[in-house]
């Protein structure tokens, strides 16, 4: 095969707007599902969001739109095989024949799982991904004829239109992943209205995550002319609207950009996909601590790019002009400590830590640490020496200062 040969395909139809909400049993009869089944989670349903979605469905009038079969809503943060494979079988008993993700990242990984599991009839979602790590691309991997929507309430993993399901393996404690072209959701709502009540905390990490993924896609050995233009753009927007959305939730046009640059990131990082060293380090450490994906982004982020310069600097003219900083007549050195100062800078600003001091994480536990970072699928492409995967530990464990 040609060494220029790259894969993208977006596949996921996006309907972006303020009550664009009320599309889904129009977009679900569309797609000829007839049994519909609302996936979201415990904290979504205190907040009124799963309410809202289930009256629409109980606006339409009976006989002209699909039927709402059922409402499950276990699946818990960092979803792991137990919320996937109990969601399957919800999914069975009503006979379901569309699946609606509402929900952060954890919600609509699940979903994934479930369309995946139900599409090649198998009940326990581990049979899929015995070595933590399931990567088919066309034409191996088929479509799957189960009619999907999801609806993100948070703007950070984008994973309403990504090829990759992420799902923690309880046994084995990892952070295991189906890659597949045809695993994410036929139709993506991106309504700013559902995210306005996302706490501060909440809105800052899982943006960090996005910009994590645009910058991860930048750097990546494997970027492309278009993976490159969805990272810069969803860099550019978040550096701008971040802040806002952080500061006041209910800005729908801060909202609604960063719905925006959460969907740029993820498909940048998707098909740009080789050398992650930020998202090894997050998936490990939320496997062993439990740690947010998106704050464990957040603080590995700036440390990662101290640590390994080489990866950044191709590319850290552009990096720096996307963060609206002044790159004339500078050297690409002196600006990555630029850009690593943007960051922290950033960090501080929208409130969250630099550091993993909140969760007591002992000295000893950085041995585990460094055969979980290598273990993680995220390592197979880019592994990481023992040293620097201690080093970075030290740094966000005992909150050492970062230093280009």
């Amino acid at each position: 095969m040609s060494l220029t040969y790259s894969q993208y395909m977006l596949r996921t139809a996006i309907h972006s707007g303020a009550g664009t909400r009320a599309l889904v049993p129009d977009l679900f009869k569309g797609l000829e599902a007839k049994r519909v089944v609302l996936f979201s989670d415990r904290g979504l349903e205190q907040a009124g969001i799963v309410e809202k979605i289930k009256e629409i469905f109980e606006l339409t009038p009976h006989g002209t739109g699909p039927e709402l079969a059922g409402v499950y809503l276990d699946i818990h943060q960092d979803a792991g095989s137990n919320d996937v494979n109990a969601a399957l079988k919800f999914a069975r008993e009503v006979s379901a024949d569309g699946l609606l993700a509402v929900g952060g990242g954890s919600v609509m990984d699940t979903v994934k799982g479930v369309k995946y599991a139900l599409h090649h009839g198998i009940t326990d979602i581990k049979e899929a991904i015995p070595g933590g790590l399931l990567y088919l691309s066309w034409p191996e991997a088929t479509y799957m004829p189960i009619p999907h929507i999801s609806i993100p309430t948070t703007a950070g993993t984008g994973s309403e239109v990504s090829p990759i399901a992420v799902i923690y393996n309880e046994e084995i404690k990892m952070k295991t992943n189906i890659i597949h072209p045809f695993i994410n959701a036929d139709m993506a709502i991106l309504d700013p209205e559902l995210t306005t009540g996302l706490p501060a905390k909440i809105t800052a990490f899982t943006g960090f995550d996005a910009l994590t993924h645009a910058i991860e896609a930048l750097a990546s050995p494997t970027a492309t002319a278009l993976t490159d233009a969805y990272a810069l753009q969803s860099i550019r927007l978040i550096e701008s609207h971040l802040p806002i959305a952080v500061k006041d939730g209910e800005n729908l046009h801060a909202r609604m950009e960063m719905l925006q640059a959460s969907m740029m990131g993820i498909t940048a990082f998707s098909f740009a996909l080789n050398a992650i060293p930020v998202h090894n380090f997050a998936h490990a450490y939320g496997a062993l601590f439990r740690i947010p994906h998106g704050l464990a982004n957040a603080v590995f982020l700036p440390v990662v790019m101290a640590s390994l310069p080489d990866l950044y600097l191709p590319k850290i003219k552009e990096l720096a002009e996307a963060l609206h900083l002044e790159t004339t007549g500078k050297e690409k050195q002196s600006l990555l400590t630029e850009v690593i100062s943007k960051i922290q800078d950033m960090q501080q600003d929208i409130g969250l830590p630099a550091n993993f001091k909140d969760y007591s994480i002992p000295p000893e536990a950085l041995d585990a640490t460094v055969a979980a970072v290598k273990m993680d699928p995220a390592a197979l492409n880019y592994p990481l020496p023992p040293e620097l995967i201690k080093a970075v530990g030290e740094r966000v464990i005992h909150a050492q200062k970062v230093s280009v």
